[in-house]
């Protein structure tokens, strides 16, 4: 009764609120469309860029921003001398892109382009959109009229035609000229002067629109940038692009978390079905704290969700596997439960931290879209260990003690066969399992074996083939263009030399080849953006994807992608020989590395392109790998404990095969869950993490092999080592209970 009262208030208030939180959720450009720029600050006058500088910089983007009504946009300064904008939701992007970067460096000249006025001498705020004769025009207000009156005067005086006072926005000494009709580009309007005006109002006039009138009021209002901006890098969705891959990922997504809620069902009865209550509260309680935070969901960010879901599953797994252990042993229901969840604490304890250790390496050292995906996967982490320990605990929990299940061992998925009397005063190590024929360890060496040669030859490939690396590593332009029909590469060559752009390669994805992705020589600029943009919407009736990096931020990616994998790796070496031994910690790093590089080698021969998402999906796979690594540890340790002295390299071993026979359909099952979601994303996900989750999916299997093949067995040969050395090994004794008191 408790736990239907519990769950129907509990799901009851999902149900009432779950729409506002999805409602509230701020998307990301990639999934709504919009674009993202990191500008690098330049002083004008040869001055320095301080701090003051940064954020009267960013207060006047801010104010041009809210010219173009984009609600909540994302600005932030990075370094000592960059500013990232993100506006997610822009309907015209070549717009906000020229409002965001034009100086608005109003100036008055005379017809020898000598500087009269500047915006300096606009009141503030006192610009604003009107008309006069029913045109549109712009009605500035000055701080003196006595100033005005005697420009006026001067200007008057000259000889006709060249009696005019041209107004300009960002004029440039040298390139800017009224008397080259070819140079006037930036000027407005150039009205001419015949009489003496003492009036503190100007009307500036033009072929305006009302939009473009009110836009450049507007602009005059926010005032001019204190410094000049240069985009080093930029990425924009197109509106269709995003929806598409948002509609695609929850597809995948909610097919993937289905097909898992089905195998915990089938594979572990009852608590299968409690594994699914609480799940589903780890979705929403995920969900709700992203919308606390006010985070931005990113299309990584959808696929860390869903991979959350598979990685909340293993808690559940460890925690299963381990009462039903207890079960065979025979213990009662209630002892086993009690005692099961005593003992997968530090595992399961363990096994997240680490992978909380490779997120956060994420979080600090990626940008966008990157560090979307870190924190959606630090939320999924800390909440499926609250949900899936202490909810599964309290759920499991409360049927538990009802006495409901005293003698059906067989709703927790164990067969009466296979289970124990007290009396035989079994432990862990004297359970028999399915995998018992299986010897782990005798042939070590061969997968030692495999293991380096697959190594050698994926060096020798990556010297031939070298990494398919994609802009964010090289710099350049990467551009996506899409459609409702397939595309050829001899299309896609003919517009682009239309548009005088020199491509480097021209790659397809979807299931027809109707999205082309071209990589292009040289990092294109906002103007030449633009007329690739309104090109392509206008032919092929879709905005077309393009992002550019510069060489200097393709250089800072590649390093700081190497920085955070060694950070991860060191901190994971840390973190093991402190929680157990530095031989544990070695192979785990061993393991990680084994994985991480076999990944690279198949997308070296893949051809597949490695992006900064690629270095997301690397990082995951190393907290995963050492996940499943650590579980195994933790039991050899566990089992290692049992004996009072090892004096036989021949006790290791059977220490060792125990313990991966034990672990095995733990590390089967979760594997299975979290490839379900993985091979969900791949095939119905967006094109756009394709890569990213076929890089997860190898590394994944990859991770299972190196804890079974490579961690283990490197410890069993360093713990021999130090067995001949010592010629005995002392282990710590773990105190047993008595089975009969527990009953």
């Amino acid at each position: 009764m408790a736990f239907f009262l519990i769950a129907i208030v509990i799901f009851s208030a999902i149900g009432t609120t779950s729409k506002d939180i999805l409602n509230n959720i701020k998307l990301g450009l990639d999934l709504q469309g919009g674009f993202e720029v990191l500008y690098e600050v330049k002083p004008l006058d040869g001055g320095k860029v301080t701090e003051s500088v940064l954020t009267s910089t960013q207060g006047a983007l801010e104010r041009r921003i809210n010219v173009l009504g984009v609600s909540e946009p994302n600005i932030q300064i990075e370094g000592k001398d960059r500013i990232r904008v993100q506006l997610a939701g822009v309907t015209d992007q070549n717009n906000a892109r020229k409002i965001l970067s034009t100086q608005a460096k109003l100036s008055f000249r005379d017809f020898n382009d000598k500087e009269m006025m500047t915006g300096a001498d606009l009141k503030e705020g006192g610009a604003k959109q009107t008309f006069q004769d029913n045109k549109p025009v712009v009605e500035i207000t000055l701080k003196d009229s006595k100033k005005f009156k005697e420009i006026t005067q001067k200007i008057s005086q000259m000889e006709p035609g060249t009696n005019v006072l041209a107004i300009w926005l960002d004029f440039e000494e040298g390139k800017d000229s009224f008397a080259k009709v070819e140079s006037q580009d930036n000027m407005i309007s150039a009205p001419q002067v015949s009489e003496v005006f003492n009036t503190n109002t100007v009307y500036i006039t033009g072929q305006f629109t009302v939009e473009e009138a009110k836009e450049l009021a507007s602009l005059l209002n926010a005032g001019a940038l204190p410094v000049d901006l240069k985009e080093v890098y930029s990425t924009s969705v197109g509106a269709q692009f995003g929806e598409e891959a948002l509609n695609k990922t929850i597809y995948a997504g909610i097919l993937g978390i289905a097909l898992i809620f089905l195998f915990m069902l089938f594979y572990y009865r009852f608590p299968g079905f409690i594994a699914i209550v609480t799940l589903s509260i780890y979705i929403y309680l995920t969900l709700l704290v992203f919308d606390w935070m006010n985070a931005v969901l990113t299309l990584p960010g959808i696929a860390a969700l869903v991979l959350g879901v598979g990685m909340a599953v293993d808690a559940n797994i460890i925690g299963y596997e381990r009462i039903k252990d207890e079960l065979k042993l025979g213990r009662s229901v209630k002892a086993a439960f009690a005692e099961g969840n005593k003992n997968s604490l530090a595992t399961i304890f363990d096994a997240n931290l680490t992978t909380l250790l490779a997120a956060a390496v994420l979080f600090i050292i990626g940008t966008s879209s990157v560090k979307g995906f870190a924190t959606t996967l630090i939320i999924s982490i800390l909440m499926s260990f609250i949900t899936a320990v202490y909810g599964t605990r309290l759920f499991l929990g409360l049927w538990v003690k009802s006495g409901i299940f005293d003698k059906r061992p067989g709703w927790f998925g164990v067969r009466k066969k296979d289970v124990h009397q007290l009396s035989e005063k079994l432990d862990l190590v004297d359970l028999r399992t399915r995998f018992d024929r299986i010897d782990f360890v005798k042939h070590r060496k061969v997968f030692y074996g495999i293991s380096t040669a697959i190594t050698i030859i994926g060096i020798i490939f990556l010297f031939v083939f070298k990494l398919n690396l994609g802009i964010d590593f090289t710099s350049g332009t990467r551009i996506e263009i899409g459609g409702d029909k397939p595309l050829t590469t001899q299309q896609i060559e003919t517009e682009m030399n239309k548009l005088d752009i020199e491509v480097k390669d021209i790659n397809f994805a979807g299931t027809n080849n109707e999205i082309g992705v071209v990589r292009v020589i040289g990092v294109l600029d906002k103007e030449e953006i633009a007329e690739l943009k309104d090109h392509f919407s206008k032919d092929f009736g879709v905005e077309p994807n393009v992002s550019t990096v510069s060489p200097t931020v393709g250089k800072e990616l590649a390093k700081n992608a190497l920085i955070a994998v060694v950070i991860a790796s060191l901190g994971i070496i840390l973190y093991v020989s402190v929680r157990f031994e530095w031989r544990m910690a070695v192979p785990s790093v061993v393991a990680l590395i084994h994985d991480a590089f076999f990944v690279i080698t198949l997308f070296s021969v893949l051809r597949l392109e490695v992006d900064i998402t690629f270095i997301a999906a690397i990082l995951t796979i190393v907290g995963y790998s050492i996940n499943d690594t650590i579980v195994t540890f933790d039991r050899i340790r566990e089992n290692l404990r049992k004996k009072k002295k090892i004096k036989t390299v021949e006790e290791l071993e059977e220490i060792v095969n125990i313990s991966i026979r034990q672990t095995l359909t733990r590390s089967i099952n979760t594997v299975l869950t979290v490839l379900v979601t993985i091979i969900a994303l791949m095939i119905f996900g967006s094109e756009s993490i394709r890569n990213f989750s076929i890089a997860l999916f190898i590394g994944m299997v990859c991770g299972v092999y190196s804890s079974l093949y490579i961690a283990s067995q490197f410890w069993l040969d360093l713990k021999a080592k130090e067995l001949k050395q010592k010629g005995t090994l002392k282990t710590e004794k773990v105190k047993r209970e008595s089975l009969e008191g527990q009953v």
